[in-house]
């Protein structure tokens, strides 16, 4: 066991992997496990949306393999990425899977785990903080808000294939009293927002689209289900980005005067057609 100012942490044992969020780009988010296993490992797998600034804090004698998915773009299957873990931990290795926010959120984690452990591979699942809480937190919005967001609802935005999954019920969303908050959603937000007005979801019900949350980049877009369509399209809010749906959006105003965050402030809100219409 190793020893951190009286802390004990597990080791990272040769052979092990490690699936660990890095969540959704401060490295300050970092949990102290995660930390101690960038340092430790030997062999790091990361995706697509680790921040370049957490990947700089790694064991510099680690092998970098970058096997991270990206929409519209070439990238390695599953399967792949499962057979990469365990031809790695079966050398011998410290293996590092990292993902951006938490492994288990819309991450694969879960997928990744079965097949370690189908290839009886000793693995540990470190958490991480997904964006839909602490990617809202830093743009001054509350997941959950005492008499306005009663619940949260996490929706994926796309399925494998780029289209919106078609297992989701917005009769049933559109109806839930809390926060919508949808991951990679910003090619079928338009199609979300006319589905969540056609079951009864009021047009002005507010919309938030965090940019490259957490970061020094990030940008916030404020509008509403009737407009933020064409709000995507003038304003072009670059990927990853965390879009939420629901009355604690309006919270924001009143929050980020006095917010501080760890990251250099982010630039001014975009403009808000909709909400001045």
């Amino acid at each position: 066991m190793i020893q951190t100012r009286g802390l004990t942490l597990p080791a990272f044992a040769p052979g092990a992997v490690w699936l660990a969020g890095a969540g959704p780009g401060d490295p300050g988010l970092l949990t102290l496990l995660a930390a101690k296993a960038l340092a430790e490992a030997d062999a790091i797998v990361h995706d697509a949306l680790v921040d370049s600034a957490i990947l700089e804090l790694a064991n510099p004698a680690a092998r970098m393999i970058d096997l991270g998915k990206r929409a519209g773009r070439p990238s390695p299957t599953q399967d792949s990425i499962n057979d990469a873990l365990v031809t790695l931990a079966r050398q011998g290795l410290r293996v590092l899977r990292l993902k951006g926010g938490d492994p288990f959120v819309f991450g694969r984690g879960g997928e990744e785990c079965l097949a370690l452990a189908e290839a009886k591979i000793t693995f540990r699942v470190v958490p991480g903080v997904t964006a839909g809480i602490g990617g809202l937190a830093y743009a001054g919005i509350p997941v959950t808000h005492r008499g306005l967001a009663t619940t949260a609802t996490f929706v994926t935005g796309h399925d494998k294939s780029g289209a919106l999954p078609d297992n989701l019920d917005f009769s049933v969303l559109a109806k839930l009293p809390g926060a919508l908050v949808f991951y990679m959603a910003l090619g079928t937000l338009d199609e979300i927002a006319r589905r969540l007005i056609a079951a009864g979801k009021p047009p002005m019900t507010p919309v938030a689209i965090v940019s490259s949350a957490t970061t020094a980049a990030q940008t916030v877009v404020e509008s509403n289900l009737a407009h933020c369509g064409e709000d995507l399209i003038r304003l072009q809010p670059k990927r990853p980005a965390i879009v939420v749906v629901g009355e604690v959006a309006r919270l924001r105003g009143w929050m980020t005067q006095f917010q501080q965050t760890t990251m250099a402030p982010p630039p001014v809100s975009a403009p808000l057609s909709a909400l001045s219409a």
